[in-house]
């Protein structure tokens, strides 16, 4: 598997953002997989949920925890909620033409841009 480097550098990337601006899987890993490494969307989501199964970010959590910035409460209850979105959004990603899941995918990080962008 001679992408195992790239991998490990896109793991690296996403890891940084994601501890430096709480961002990683949906934002980098899969535009990533899908336009560096030819995933198909399908595959690129499939792969990103993979990634997040083992606690990828314990460590990040730990430091943000350490400084106080962490709300335990709302962590767990959105755990709960990620757990069963999760699972009916992947039911409904499989059943999605890859043509409509990647506008769907394009559509959700504009909006999120423009909201990011345009805040007060």
């Amino acid at each position: 598997m001679e992408q195992i480097p790239a991998y490990i550098v896109l793991g690296l990337v996403a890891g940084i953002l994601s501890g430096l601006i709480g961002i990683g899987g949906g934002i980098i890993v899969v535009p990533a997989l899908v336009f560096l490494f030819g995933f198909s969307q399908h595959s690129a989501q499939g792969t990103t949920i993979a990634l997040m199964v083992p606690p990828i970010g314990i460590l990040a959590a730990w430091e943000y925890y350490s400084n106080g910035m962490v709300d335990l409460k709302a962590a767990a209850i959105l755990c709960i909620g990620f757990v069963v979105g999760g699972y009916f959004g992947a039911k409904l990603a499989i059943g999605l033409p890859k043509y409509y899941l990647e506008k769907f995918f394009g559509l959700a990080l504009l909006l999120v841009s423009l909201k990011m962008l345009f805040a007060r």
